[in-house]
């Protein structure tokens, strides 16, 4: 299936003509399912990874369990720039670790030479597929070309080797933009930009949706409100009763009142459901439940890291600038590291404790 916007017909011939190469740099949930869609659509892709799952995919492909079967890639797979050589002037770096991998991640590709001269941070695009807003602003300090996207992509780690995404007609909805404004010097009089709609051209033949947006920022900053939530779903477990769901509400309103006070423009929740509609419907997948987000399954693969600190620290740290309080989201972000650091159970924690430490978080800051 192909989902193609009226004015994508252009990109869509550059797509052919001009063909990129899509390094996926950290092939997990989200990575290795954008991955292996565009691998599906005839791109040329290259996974990176480490570990397990570095040893999976190299003896047995990326095995992608998606709502028409299990579906298996052979792809190359490195475990960094070294295989690689020279990266060629046509490579898109697509970074999709988690916010607290970045800088590493950064470092170790931004000085890689590329064909004809110069180095990745130089000359290459590098497409920031993560959430919150931090990887940006460092990607921004080393690489001249960044692009940022609004990840809608309902996926799951299962195995070292195989991931799982379960949604239905399209795969996720993907808005991507160049940061910080828009364009690259060869934009269209709509501010958006000729590399970003080449890369949304091909993500449309890769079941997704991927509109090219000059103002991708307040895309990014509706979903880090939604995002404000994967905390909670880490150590509580998905909101079941009307007081998860009351206690999620009044979290996301502290992120509200922060980004109203810092005058940040963000999409409404009527925008969101009108791009989204019932475009991406999740169904069953046999062999591959879904758990949780991205932070519930940190949680429950026991990284010891979690994105806490770039999602509802976010929030904390503009609340603190802009003298707005956030208790809640400070609490959310302190139990979600703590719980990473010793490596607790995802969803341990009953709702009702969660409440009462809010309440007494709340009062306190009074």
């Amino acid at each position: 299936m192909t989902v193609r916007r009226p004015e994508d017909r252009a990109t869509h011939a550059c797509a052919r003509l001009c063909p990129m190469r899509y390094i996926i740099i950290g092939a997990g949930a989200v990575g290795g399912t954008v991955g292996g869609r565009l691998a599906q659509a005839g791109r040329e892709v290259v996974l990176v990874a480490r570990g397990p799952h570095l040893t999976a995919l190299a003896e047995h492909g990326l095995r992608l369990r998606v709502p028409e079967g299990e579906l298996t890639y052979r792809l190359p797979v490195v475990d960094g720039p070294g295989p690689l050589g020279a990266l060629r002037a046509d490579d898109v770096l697509v970074l999709a670790v988690k916010t607290q991998d970045t800088v590493a991640a950064l470092e170790t590709w931004a000085e890689v030479p590329v064909t004809g001269g110069g180095t990745a941070t130089e000359r290459l695009p590098l497409v920031c597929l993560q959430n919150g807003m931090e990887s940006g602003r460092l990607a921004l300090r080393r690489f001249r070309r960044v692009y940022g996207v609004c990840v809608w992509l309902p996926s799951t780690f299962v195995e070292p080797g195989v991931v799982s995404a379960a949604g239905t007609p399209l795969t996720g909805i993907l808005h991507l933009g160049r940061l910080p404004h828009g364009t690259d010097g060869a934009d269209d009089p709509d501010g958006t930009d000729d590399t970003a709609c080449r890369i949304g051209a091909d993500l449309a033949d890769a079941r997704f949706e991927a509109p090219v947006v000059p103002d991708i920022a307040r895309w990014q900053y509706a979903k880090l409100l939604w995002n404000l939530g994967t905390a909670f779903e880490a150590v509580c477990g998905p909101a079941a009763d009307e007081a998860a769901h009351a206690l999620l509400a009044r979290v996301r309103a502290e992120g509200e009142a922060v980004l109203d006070a810092a005058g940040i423009a963000h999409t409404s929740a009527e925008e969101q459901r009108a791009a989204r509609g019932d475009k991406v419907t999740l169904v069953p997948l046999d062999g591959a439940p879904r758990g949780g987000g991205s932070s519930w399954q940190s949680l429950a693969r026991g990284t010891g890291t979690i994105e806490a600190d770039y999602l509802n620290g976010e929030i904390v740290l503009l609340g603190r600038l802009h003298g707005v309080p956030t208790p809640l989201n400070e609490l959310l972000q302190r139990l979600a590291d703590r719980f990473a650091r010793e490596r607790r159970a995802a969803g341990s924690m009953p709702v009702k404790e969660l409440a009462r430490l809010a309440d007494e978080a709340a009062d306190a800051a009074r």
